[in-house]
């Protein structure tokens, strides 16, 4: 029978609750029929519910990446929890008799298959795309250009006069200017000059000087995206090219890329094993939401990419909170976006299987075995204004010990270290290395490391996420 692991159901759930009550179901025998097709794509069972009738719930695999799920009960929950028991009825190793796969099923099996054919035949088809309205696309990029001389300005007059100058009555007005950016759709500088003003009211607040330097750091970023911006859209108005293309900027000015736009632009990779090596979640206040944040390891290149689900405050009950995952995802198609370094990456569909020890050998085996190396690259990246404040990097390494100065070090197998700390703006880790049970974990391991630059110590540090041992992967973040 198809092999379901827990990870998999926690994957297609809407939300641990909806998991947890279906593994009640599961647990208290509320099926009294179970069935199966020969072929092992069609799951069927009939379930006991709250309604008069009992209720009928399957599972059409015919798609391993893309199940599809249905129920007779009345949920507006999808899986509802009768689907995610069956999940589990199928992961407890419960016995299935045999059944034929029902005609309604064939005949919706038939229509999707037809759609996507059809799909299929239009893209190879000699008709012409369809037409792009370069003339409103232009319309767009003019008014980011005005927004931009906008926000110009205002960087300039901070500059010139100083951040102090932002405070007290001045505030409001910078937030109805922040909302002014809206209007222009530039989101992008409307989230940088939002952090700032955050940042300036939390040094009023408390007199701290990590405030004021995060304020003096969102206004370079500010100033960085609005001087290259203006320059890519003018050349991009003057040369009368308005089509999307693969820039960094389009993203940081807020635009917002498909999955096939991606694909489109030759950025997509096909057939990908990926492990996830570490989860956290945070929250973006000038974004005003929260994002989750999963760094992931190709199994077959090593290549470390991140997958960020943005969840504003407005819609937290529409989207769906991303969770840890701790077998390997493999899909037939992922995407990653334009940048440098750990690039954000997406897929649609996909199993999840447990983590084997070949795959853990595999990632000791993509680890950097000096530090020098990896500090000089990641230093490269963190040098970007417009690039992300932390960069991983898999390192093995000799030995986590103290230092002169009492703090922990990370150090190598040619004896070089470079210091562990704990960047602001992520949770706390490097407390938990010494709390660790055994002490061979801090030995000839391999660590995922997240490198960023410390302004208050004047040093490249390396925040601790994950330990990857012979035997699994140690956690120390979700």
């Amino acid at each position: 029978m198809r092999q379901i692991i827990e990870q998999q159901i926690m994957a297609l759930a809407p939300n641990p609750a909806a998991a947890a009550n279906g593994r009640k179901i599961s647990q208290k025998g509320g099926f009294v029929r179970l069935e199966a097709s020969a072929d092992d794509t069609f799951f069927l069972g009939e379930c006991t519910g709250s309604g008069a009738k009992n209720y009928i719930t399957t599972a059409d695999f015919l798609d391993p990446g893309q199940p599809v799920f249905r129920c007779t009960c009345p949920s507006r929950q999808f899986p509802c929890k009768h689907s995610l028991a069956l999940l589990y009825e199928m992961m407890s190793g419960k016995t299935f008799a045999p059944c034929e796969i029902p005609e309604d099923i064939l005949t919706k099996r038939q229509k999707k298959e037809a759609k996507a054919a059809k799909a299929a035949s239009s893209e190879k088809s000699d008709k012409a795309p369809p037409k792009v309205n370069k003339a409103a696309r232009a319309k767009k990029l003019k008014k980011q250009l005005e927004g931009l001389d906008l926000a110009q300005k205002l960087v300039e007059e901070l500059m010139n006069s100083g951040l102090g100058t932002m405070g007290g009555t001045a505030l409001p007005a910078y937030r109805t200017l922040a909302k002014q950016l809206g209007d222009y759709y530039l989101p992008g500088p409307q989230r940088l000059l939002n952090g700032l003003i955050l940042e300036i009211e939390a040094f009023q607040k408390d007199g701290e000087d990590r405030h004021y330097d995060a304020a003096i750091a969102a206004l370079e970023r500010l100033w960085a995206l609005v001087r290259k911006s203006r320059q890519y859209l003018s050349a991009k108005v003057e040369s009368g090219d308005v089509s999307q293309d693969d820039n960094l900027l389009f993203e940081e000015l807020g635009g917002v890329w498909k999955f096939t736009e991606l694909a489109e632009v030759g950025l997509g990779k096909a057939n990908l094993r990926l492990c996830q090596l570490a989860f956290w979640v945070s929250m973006d206040e000038a974004r005003g939401g929260f994002v989750d944040t999963g760094c992931w390891a190709d199994l077959a290149t090593g290549e470390l990419s991140l997958t960020k689900n943005y969840r504003p405050l407005k819609a937290l009950k529409y989207i769906k909170q991303d969770d840890s995952c701790f077998g390997v995802v493999e899909t037939p198609m992922a995407v990653f976006y334009p940048g440098e370094g750990c690039r954000r990456v997406r897929w649609e569909g996909g199993e999840i299987r447990e983590l084997t020890p070949d795959d853990l050998a595999a990632l000791r085996g993509f680890a950097a075995p000096a530090i020098p190396a990896e500090a000089k690259a990641a230093k490269n990246l963190l040098k970007n204004t417009l690039g992300d404040p932390m960069t991983f990097r898999l390192v093995a390494f000799s030995a986590i010990l103290r230092g002169e100065d009492g703090k922990l070090a990370l150090r190598d197998g040619e004896g070089n270290t470079i210091r562990l700390g704990d960047a602001p703006w992520m949770e706390p880790t490097t407390h938990r290395l010494p709390m660790l049970p055994d002490g061979a974990l801090l030995a000839g391991q391999t660590l995922l490391g997240g490198f960023w630059y410390d302004a208050g110590a004047r040093r490249l540090t390396v925040q601790p996420l994950s330990i990857v041992t012979p035997e699994g992967i140690i956690r120390l973040l979700y």
